[in-house]
């Protein structure tokens, strides 16, 4: 594990400002950015965008490290969930709901915090589409004020970082393997699965959100039997 290149995006970050907003999701990822964060920046302040509010798996994550490092993590709206519920996403529609893009979320973040740079912990190796990005506006976006502190790590780098440094993943993270960070069936169902609680609650949001479960499960099966005929 190489160390100084890895740290080499934050340093420079935290030379340009000594203030930073760390979007956290309570993944791999998010907690070595913030972790990270914390030994750069003199004034850290975290968010949180949920789907539905105070689920308790994520409440316990941003609970932890609050306490661990003595910050607030704001918790805010997914500028997703705007189009969710004027749209009628397993619910009726309301079209009284403005629709709200993720720059208007920072903006909101920003005016209330007075904090301009915002670090994300998106890596150039999970997709095609954040390698393009990241290679276009580079790991400190000066323009956009964005700030991409683990960027060019592999995984190895971060879970290597997370146990030398003794971090903690959301429950769901080890639990279902990932973040839970949408409304699609192969989220909902370990959900429903390992914490009937709060599935109670997205359903409570969602009143139809079983509808794509059982969509998703027909298409399995039907998966399921094309296979089989093809290999008779």
């Amino acid at each position: 594990m190489a160390i100084r290149p890895l740290f080499r995006t934050v340093e420079t970050a935290a030379a340009i400002s000594d203030r930073v907003l760390v979007s956290f999701s309570g993944g791999k990822d998010s907690v070595v950015t913030l972790d990270l964060c914390m030994k750069h920046f003199r004034h850290v302040e975290g968010f949180f965008m949920f789907y539905v509010e105070k689920l308790s798996f994520q409440e316990q994550i941003c609970r932890y490290y609050e306490d661990r490092y003595g910050i607030p993590i704001h918790r805010v709206p997914h500028f997703e969930l705007s189009q969710f519920l004027r749209y009628g996403l397993y619910r009726p529609a309301d079209f009284t709901v403005p629709i709200v893009s993720i720059k208007d979320v920072y903006n909101y973040l920003r005016i209330n915090t007075d904090i301009w740079w915002i670090a994300a912990g998106e890596r150039i190796a999970d997709s095609v589409w954040r390698r393009a990005i990241i290679k276009s506006s580079g790991t400190i976006d000066e323009k956009r004020g964005r700030i991409y502190p683990v960027a060019e790590w592999r995984k190895e780098d971060v879970v290597a970082y997370i146990r030398q440094n003794k971090l903690k993943v959301g429950v769901e993270s080890r639990k279902l393997g990932f973040s839970f960070g949408s409304l699609q069936a192969r989220e909902v169902i370990p959900v429903k699965q390992h914490f009937p609680a709060d599935f109670a609650r997205i359903k409570a949001w969602f009143p139809f959100v079983e509808a794509g479960i059982v969509q998703h499960e027909m298409k399995k099966a039907r998966h399921g039997k094309d296979q089989q005929v093809s290999e008779v």
